[in-house]
């Protein structure tokens, strides 16, 4: 990842909205192409890494492991590291990431309503149904 200057213009006004926005503070934590798909992932309980790489199956390991680092940063996923023959990870979401899980529910069915694609092309595997 490349570094940002901290005295930017850019960054000085990014903090300052953090600060005054609760939507773009949340937006920022849960923001990118696959950050939303692993929480998602991780609604009903906890998973081996290997789950997960195979529910969202277009993303890169590279992308995985970084945006479950940054998740783990925020304290929205806990990662668990199981020493038992074969020793493995899983990860599941913290009560704080699972207080967001009804925001994405809400954006799930704005999405659905406003034509995004079908969940099972995209990778999200949600029963539609139950979002209505």
């Amino acid at each position: 990842m490349r570094k940002i200057k901290e005295t930017s213009s850019n960054n000085e006004n990014k903090k300052t909205i953090m600060e005054f926005c609760p939507v773009s503070f949340t937006l920022d934590k849960i923001s990118g192409r696959w950050k939303p798909l692993i929480m998602w992932n991780l609604r009903n309980g906890k998973k081996r890494y290997s789950e997960l790489k195979k529910s969202i199956p277009s993303i890169t390991e590279k992308m995985l492991i970084q945006h479950l680092k940054q998740l783990e940063n925020d304290a929205l996923v806990i990662r668990e590291v199981i020493l038992i023959m074969p020793p493995h990870v899983e990860y599941s979401l913290s009560d704080s990431g699972k207080e967001i899980i009804p925001a994405l529910d809400a954006m799930a069915v704005w999405g659905l309503k406003n034509g995004t694609p079908v969940p099972e092309i995209t990778g999200l595997n949600m029963d539609v149904n139950r979002l209505e």
